[in-house]
């Protein structure tokens, strides 16, 4: 049988959506012979969609063994969050000046979206992403990437572990007072907006899952970036966690308080 012209993007987004909705299960084995007889395509463009999926994180090569799917536990979640709040929010502070009227109009229609499907949790993921895409496509190509690893890892957590995960009001509050911060030019404020967003979207995340869950790389890098969160020695936290900002150069940031979170100025 004649094998089909797709392009390795082709392949490589088919598959990448098969492991990200759980269809090829964490630990699975891809064999090229059966994926390549299954999707009709030739090994060629199936092994270099395959090295994408790869440098991705979405699968892991074994000597002798071939590639399977890689695991999806709470520690890899917490982990991409905590990538993510080393790379984001400085990165946020340092274009908000750079953003245009037009990106600034796209990203307040994907709020809007977001707020409309708020009961549709594809559709609320989907527009949240372009919402945050808009600032994503000016960050350096290969922090980027990285970004877009650490989004891709969290989403599939959600969808293998999360049947149906919860979009509380607070979620959007907090991404429209963030708009506003990129809009009105505020570095510093849109940083720490983000920061106190993708904290809460991490805790909420775990905790939904197991309340007792035990928080590491969170913690130590909410620590390194002077933010402190409430946690026990057992790195254990209690909703609503306290969120402060201690570092030099923070500036007050108004009383804000989600089902995962609560910052008040004084604190």
């Amino acid at each position: 049988m004649a094998r089909s012209g797709r392009t390795v993007e082709e392949i490589y987004v088919g598959l990448r959506d098969r492991i990200l909705d759980g269809t090829y299960a964490p630990g699975i084995r891809l064999s090229q012979q059966v994926l390549a007889d299954e999707l009709n395509v030739s090994r060629t463009p199936l092994r270099e969609a395959l090295h994408r999926l790869e440098a991705e994180g979405l699968v892991i090569a074994h000597a002798n063994r071939g590639m399977e799917v890689s695991p999806a536990t709470q520690e890899q979640a917490e982990q991409s969050y905590a990538a993510r709040l080393l790379v984001e929010p400085p990165l946020v502070a340092a274009l908000v000046d750079e953003i245009g009227d037009r990106e600034i109009e796209e990203m307040t229609e994907a709020l809007e979206r977001m707020e409309a499907a708020v009961g549709r949790t594809r559709d609320f993921q989907e527009a949240h992403v372009a919402f945050h895409g808009f600032l994503l496509n000016r960050y350096p190509p290969l922090l980027a990437e990285l970004t877009m690893q650490q989004h891709s890892r969290i989403f599939r957590h959600q969808r293998l572990h999360m049947s149906r995960p919860a979009v509380p009001a607070d979620f959007t509050n907090v991404d429209r007072a963030f708009l506003e911060a990129v809009r009105t030019r505020q570095g510093e404020q849109a940083r720490q907006l983000l920061e106190l967003h993708l904290v809460d979207a991490a805790l909420g995340m775990a905790l939904d899952i197991d309340p007792d869950y035990r928080f590491d790389s969170l913690l130590t890098t909410t620590r390194a970036l002077g933010l402190r969160i409430e946690h026990g020695d057992d790195g254990v936290v209690r909703r609503p966690v306290r969120l402060t900002w201690v570092r030099p150069g923070a500036v007050a940031m108004p009383h804000t308080r989600t089902e995962n979170l609560e910052h008040t100025p004084d604190a």
